[in-house]
């Protein structure tokens, strides 16, 4: 059952965001996004300020990073990598504007959001690697804002979820240390959602199993194991590998990860993605935590300002962001 704030929200959602937007380009699906958000997002919090300054990859591509920092910057404990959602497709510096500057005031941590590259025009691994490059370049002191406190952690929602679960364990992989947390909120951790929720909530408000299908095949295409018949074996294994450590749920190993807060919502297909993800890091021996927002629903960040479970759910980002700093 929805939470009776979280009714309000998706009838206020729905006259803004339709759902028949699938049938739209790209470019208008973007449109639409945007204008639900700004319709959520207050002025800038009261102690937090910004600066924007593009970043440029090893590889060259180059693209804006947000940061969001407290006045007495110097006195910050901890900095947090913002990936935003938008199921890789849709999404910017400022859809996610409420939840980046509402975790800087709340944590007095500096939050840097990062304007990765969009689907489809730029498919996998496309968002993974704009996500890695920043980390490393965090991890090194090299982003363009001056000095910002050493200790680091990332955090996302839904496919920013992916990233930042991806960034970390390709970091474990490599034996490259330095990222102390993990919070994610209803991510998405697969090419195809878990079950029972799979089924379950195939239909729900705000991203039906249809949608996750959609963006999945936007951003993975069939790169993610369905390759083209006739493609040669190494071909295939080539092209896989590439992608595969884009997908947290399809990794061989879960140990070696920094502690990690997974959050799942009630009514989302997505739901068991963060339960399996945890499980999977308990099993491996580490510390991970998998509370589920009751009467929630994909995307009900954006209801901060009215639902008692979102701001459950933002204050347990918050905590285990701010404990996992002063660490």
């Amino acid at each position: 059952m929805l939470e009776p704030e979280m009714v309000a929200f998706v009838e206020r959602t729905k006259s803004l965001y339709p759902s028949d937007r699938a049938v739209s380009t790209v470019v208008e699906q973007r449109a639409m996004y945007e204008r639900l958000a700004a319709a959520f997002t207050p002025p800038l919090p009261d102690g937090v300020r910004t600066h924007d300054a593009p970043f440029t990859s090893p590889d060259g591509h180059t693209f804006m990073l947000r940061l969001y920092a407290p006045f007495e910057r110097e006195r910050s404990s901890g900095t947090v990598l913002y990936f935003h959602g938008g199921g890789f497709v849709v999404g910017s510096l400022a859809s996610h504007d409420l939840i980046t500057a509402r975790i800087a005031a709340d944590t007095g941590l500096c939050v840097i959001a990062v304007d990765y590259r969009l689907a489809p025009e730029h498919p996998a691994p496309a968002a993974h690697d704009d996500c890695l490059a920043v980390t490393r370049a965090a991890l090194d002191g090299r982003l363009p804002f001056g000095p910002l406190p050493a200790s680091l952690q990332l955090a996302g929602d839904s496919a920013g979820a992916t990233l930042a679960a991806s960034v970390a364990m390709r970091l474990r992989d490599e034996g490259v240390k330095g990222v102390r947390g993990l919070a994610l909120v209803y991510p998405m951790l697969g090419v195809e959602p878990q079950s029972p929720a799979r089924e379950t909530e195939a239909d729900a408000p705000m991203l039906t199993l249809a949608d996750v299908r959609r963006y999945s095949a936007l951003y993975w295409g069939d790169q993610a194991g369905n390759e083209a018949d006739g493609a040669d074996s190494g071909m295939r294994a080539s092209v896989s590998a590439r992608v595969a450590w884009t997908i947290p749920l399809e990794a061989s190993r879960y140990d070696g990860l920094p502690p990690t807060l997974a959050i799942g919502v009630e009514h989302d297909p997505l739901r068991d993605d963060a339960r399996l993800f945890a499980e999977r890091i308990r099993a491996a021996g580490g510390q991970a935590h998998a509370p589920v927002g009751k009467g929630l629903v994909h995307g009900s960040w954006r209801a901060l300002a009215t639902s008692p479970g979102v701001q459950w759910m933002h204050g347990e980002v918050c905590r285990f962001l701010s404990d996992r700093a002063a660490e």
